[in-house]
């Protein structure tokens, strides 16, 4: 009897895994221009995306954003540019009552650098889903590049990969 009591306590202080959408930045929340985005005058969301995450926040999941910004690395623009966008996005989600749990992201290029969390790599996805104690088996990887898909999967997350610029409307049924 003493060690099913002591397994029940146990069973009951394990947190409850959450589930996440981690999103890409660029091309996916907000307009990939091509070139970087690193000005607050170049930063412009998506039509219709913010509703979207409204729906996935409403659902459960935690949104938490993986991006690459290598412009650091090629000395284009700096950590501020990039928190400062960040810090943009944020207020904007924030307006309509959502939150990003974190943004994760990159300052390397394999030109100048090299590194082990530049997606397609998945140490980004892999230490979010341990500081948010995530399960990867009822959470997504959006993006608009084969290597968003292949950082989430290679982490256990289910990928999915949209034209860039499109929004996130068509997969609310998916998901």
């Amino acid at each position: 009897m003493a060690k099913i009591r002591f397994l029940d306590t146990f069973a009951k202080n394990i947190p409850k895994m959450n589930k996440a959408i981690f999103l890409d930045r660029d091309g996916v929340i907000n307009k990939e221009l091509g070139d970087y985005v690193y000005r607050l005058k170049d930063l412009e969301i998506i039509a219709g995306v913010i509703d979207s995450l409204v729906e996935l926040k409403a659902r459960g999941y935690l949104l938490i954003v993986i991006t690459n910004q290598s412009g650091i690395a090629k000395k284009i623009y700096g950590h501020q540019e990039v928190q400062a966008i960040h810090n943009s996005i944020a207020k904007s989600l924030e307006a309509k009552g959502v939150e990003i749990a974190a943004f994760y992201y990159c300052p390397h290029h394999p030109d100048y650098s090299n590194c082990l969390c530049r997606k397609p790599g998945s140490v980004m996805v892999e230490k979010a889903m341990a500081r948010f104690n995530i399960d990867p088996s009822v959470s997504y990887f959006i993006g608009d590049r084969d290597r968003d898909v292949e950082a989430g999967e290679a982490a256990g997350v289910k990928g999915v990969k949209i034209e860039s610029n499109t929004g996130l409307q068509p997969l609310l049924d998916l998901l």
